[in-house]
């Protein structure tokens, strides 16, 4: 088994397609708009390997988890290849003011960085 994609709600639909692409070389579909749930919209962002984000949007949705459908996850771990992959892409998101932890090797193994998206979830990039 494997993970065919993960949800990401999100306020900015267009600067969350704009991050996975520039970040990640994600591609985009088309935007997907729903004729029986108004307002809903969404695009699947195919990555090179491994899962599809799907990114989705409602005027109404809330923040937080006061609301009954609300913006991020813990976190997600992407495995963006060598160390030197993690280091390079790390040094640009510092560049862009989203890395929320420089370069690691955690306790429990991994060497790692974690950024933010433009929603402030954190997506841990991993050797």
């Amino acid at each position: 088994m494997k993970i065919a994609h993960v949800a990401l709600w999100t306020r900015d639909l267009a600067a969350q397609q704009t991050f996975w692409r520039d970040m990640f070389g994600g591609i985009s579909n088309a935007l997907y708009v729903s004729k029986n749930r108004p307002g809903f919209q969404s695009y699947f962002i195919s990555l090179p390997e491994g899962p599809t984000i799907e990114l989705m949007t409602l005027p109404e949705l809330g923040t937080g988890h006061n609301g009954q459908e609300f913006t991020g996850w813990a976190h997600i771990a992407i495995h963006v290849g060598t160390r030197e992959d993690v280091d390079a892409m790390a040094t640009r998101a510092d560049q862009l003011g989203i890395l929320a932890s420089p370069p690691r090797t955690t306790g429990d193994g991994y060497y790692e960085a974690v950024i933010r998206d433009p929603d402030g979830n954190l997506i841990e990039l991993v050797a």
